[in-house]
């Protein structure tokens, strides 16, 4: 099979590749050529930006068997996808966000796909909350133009709604800002108590579910969530990675309010204390092309083995915070 992967060379999108590859897959990688990849000489490479006509004469009389997309952020992105490959492509795969159901009014959780369809939210006053909102906005619009392709003429798509994705290369570094703090032995801040439910996905469960998938007529014109099964609190996802580094975790549950009154956000010391934090339901990718997720108690064990394995030099951007949590710990 003949597969283009837009973007690539980060997190899943390069975990994809490598899959495909070993399988014996022809891969060819477009994005702007930015960021190195490892690949050598066993893939193709296109070179552009494709928000302008470069992506347009980059895939000029090129035909794939299927195109996985990982930066498509808007409805002009998808667009031009339909525009550009329309008729030359046998299978398009768009990877999506379960921001498109935060950014619902009324959404229930676990959300589920039917929970797409609504009217959406105003746009929030405050900018943190403005940029997750114009994402999950823009998701949603290449989603929409996606749809209606599918619908006006048959272009043979797939959208994956993804939640917060958890991995050995995970460049957010969300685990990892928790196993350094449980490594220097100072307390855990666990904004609101850490009750909030992680519902998450594996990136090797991601490149899995999407090269099963390719070429799947069945899953054409259709969106599917994918996750994992489990859904521990905060406090408990942490007392497993602490139970895997050998460390005995000192949890302080700590208020909104109080982190606000000293000029901080819960998501600047957690990760995972975010509101556009999505929960999903997968049953639909499980019942209709049997997609199961590897055990969070699997796969957690390999990410922290691959961490303690080789550290990075430097800390995460938010562990500058770290002095003042330990201060905010004291005085609790």
């Amino acid at each position: 099979m003949r597969v283009l992967i837009i973007g690539g060379t980060q997190f899943v999108g390069y975990l994809l590749a490598w899959r495909l590859l070993a399988a014996g897959h022809q891969v060819t990688l477009l994005n702007r050529g930015t960021t190195p990849d490892p690949f050598g000489e066993r893939i193709d490479r296109l070179t552009c930006d494709r928000t302008t006509e470069e992506f347009d004469k980059a895939v000029s009389d090129r035909t794939w068997d299927a195109c996985v997309d990982f930066a498509g952020y808007y409805g002009k992105d998808a667009a031009g996808v339909v525009r550009a490959l329309g008729g030359r492509l046998g299978h398009y795969v768009f990877i999506s966000s379960g921001q498109v159901y935060l950014v619902r009014e009324g959404a229930s959780w676990p959300a589920r796909e039917t929970d797409y369809d609504g009217p959406v939210m105003p746009c929030p006053d405050t900018p943190h909350d403005r940029k997750d909102w114009d994402y999950g906005v823009g998701k949603r619009a290449a989603e929409d133009v996606l749809v209606r392709a599918w619908q006006e003429q048959r272009f043979p798509s797939t959208r994956l709604r993804l939640p917060m994705v958890n991995g050995e290369r995970d460049y957010y570094r969300r685990i990892e800002s928790y196993l350094w703090r449980l490594l220097d032995g100072g307390p855990v801040l666990l904004p609101d108590g850490g009750t909030v439910l992680c519902r998450h996905v594996y990136g090797m469960e991601v490149a899995r579910a999407i090269s099963e998938i390719l070429g799947n007529e069945r899953t054409f014109g259709e969106a599917y969530n994918i996750c994992q099964d489990e859904q521990p609190t905060l406090a408990e996802l942490i007392t497993m990675l602490a139970k895997l580094i050998g460390a005995t975790p000192e949890l302080a549950p700590i208020s909104g309010e109080k982190l606000a009154a000293v000029g901080l956000r819960p998501i600047q010391i957690s990760p995972f204390s975010d509101t556009w934090m999505s929960r999903l339901d997968p049953s639909r990718a499980f019942s209709e092309f049997g997609f199961r997720h590897r055990p969070l108690a699997e796969y957690l064990p390999a990410v922290v083995a691959h961490f303690l394995a080789a550290p990075p030099p430097d800390r995460p951007a938010n562990f500058v915070h770290r002095a003042l949590e330990l201060e905010l710990a004291a005085s609790l």
